[in-house]
């Protein structure tokens, strides 16, 4: 048995998902990207970012996005009954790795000092939205 959970504190999902599942002790969190709560998929929304009528950057911030994206994890946490410090394991995308891997791994280190979980990385051609980073995680919780 499993129990969906959705957070209104979070971005909208861009498909028919939930923000996360519990099923016992753990918690999986969908794919979670730094958009804003109250965006949807046809809204940016995404902090650094601006784009032109073309679609063009026109800013481009990626530590935003890395702070963003973990506030939306903290976010579906949070809805979830659980903790940053329940997460056990990140798996990252990022749409451009020789770019944005140093930035990301330096804003990393700093939500995760005291939580150190298993972690990977793996580059990726493209996200559904315009955004260059998304994390899928899992959490154990207290029974």
């Amino acid at each position: 048995m499993s129990t969906k959970i959705n957070a209104d504190k979070a971005p909208k999902p861009v498909g028919l998902y939930p923000h996360a599942r519990r099923v016992g002790n753990l918690l999986f969190l969908s794919g979670v990207g730094p958009r804003t709560a109250g965006s949807d998929a046809n809204d940016s929304g995404v902090p650094g970012l601006k784009l032109d009528h073309n679609g063009n950057f026109i800013e481009f911030d990626f530590e935003a996005q890395c702070r963003s994206v973990f506030d939306n994890v903290r976010a579906v946490l949070e809805a979830s009954g659980a903790k940053w410090e329940n997460l056990v394991d990140v798996t990252v995308f990022l749409v451009n790795m020789k770019r944005d891997f140093k930035t990301y791994n330096k804003v990393y280190a700093e939500y995760f000092k005291d939580n150190q979980t298993c972690r990977t990385t793996v580059e990726i051609n493209s996200l559904p939205t315009p955004i260059a980073i998304e994390l899928k995680c899992v959490a154990a919780l207290d029974e």
